[in-house]
């Protein structure tokens, strides 16, 4: 699976002020990841507010990027979510032609116990054609998959090659990278912890500043997968502002804030989220300026 080592990034869906679909934005989007060291594209994850996009939009927005991408990079598909069955559904009636691996949310908002956790993702595991990137996220789902049931799926399912860890629990991925079998994945999903994750062990970031500064986030995590530390923390330490305040109101309002100023995309989000404040994209771009980007 050294395709999902690096950095992989969680696209935004750009969006018109009419908050349709700007697939211009979404073409400069993805070509200015791949000419700048991107490993990995991700789609319709939570960055891409896929709880707002519609069945028919996520598979435009696959032919689009598809498109775009021309077989340059792999492409991971976001196909998740509470209904084990409609997970499922979605599966077996998706085109995985251009797709290279699925990333699959822990059950949200209904709170399973381990077991029920295990048992949905068996359920996924029997039918998806595809390898299978797991994504725990408790802040979002408000359910911890812990790290023996990590282990246990990684164990039992071949096409279980990775996990998207999310929790911002340092002890958590270090039992993770404790336990793990040999050739499991643990994927940073926290953009912060990525580059310490990655020098313990880890195989690298899924992340959300990184399709803003795919050059220097890219740079950092490979710097950390060939254990250059103090070259990879120079790196980490410039970045360290403008990732902490993307996350200041929602996500992703704050990267659209940053690929706004980078004049790549507009800050429009759909409702229930709101565009990023006044306040905080006059922070962001003075950032973006301290950054040399602007």
């Amino acid at each position: 699976m050294k395709k999902f080592i690096g950095t992989g990034v969680a696209l935004i869906t750009p969006f018109n002020a009419d908050l349709s679909i700007d697939f211009d934005a979404l073409e400069r989007l993805v070509e200015y990841n791949i000419s700048n060291g991107t490993n990995y594209l991700v789609i319709s994850g939570t960055t891409g507010e896929s709880v707002t996009v519609t069945s028919a939009e996520k598979k435009e927005l696959v032919t689009f990027i598809s498109k775009v991408n021309k077989g340059r990079l792999p492409l991971v598909l976001g196909i998740g979510g509470n209904n084990t069955a409609e997970v499922i559904k979605e599966i077996q009636s998706t085109d995985f032609s251009e797709i290279d691996g699925v990333l699959s949310v822990s059950p949200y908002y209904s709170k399973p116990t381990q077991e029920g956790i295990y048992q949905h993702f068996k359920a996924i595991a029997e039918v998806c054609p595809k390898p299978i990137i797991l994504y725990n996220v408790p802040g979002r789902t408000s359910s911890n998959m812990l790290p023996e049931t990590t282990v246990r799926l990684a164990k039992d399912f071949e096409n279980i090659v990775a996990v998207k860890e999310a929790a911002n629990n340092v002890q958590q991925y270090l039992e993770l990278l404790r336990t793990k079998p040999n050739d499991f994945l643990i994927i940073s999903g926290d953009d912060d912890l990525a580059l310490g994750i990655v020098l313990a062990g880890g195989s690298g970031v899924i992340s959300v500043i990184g399709q803003a500064l795919p050059e220097e986030y890219s740079k950092m995590i490979q710097l950390g997968l060939a254990g250059k530390a103090k070259e990879a923390y120079e790196i980490h330490f410039k970045l360290m502002p403008i990732t902490g305040h993307i996350f200041a109101e929602n996500n992703p309002a704050g990267i659209k804030a940053v690929l706004s100023g980078l004049k790549i995309s507009k800050p429009h989000v759909r409702l229930p989220l709101v565009e990023a404040t006044k306040n905080l994209k006059d922070i962001i771009n003075n950032e973006l300026k301290v950054l040399g980007k602007s």
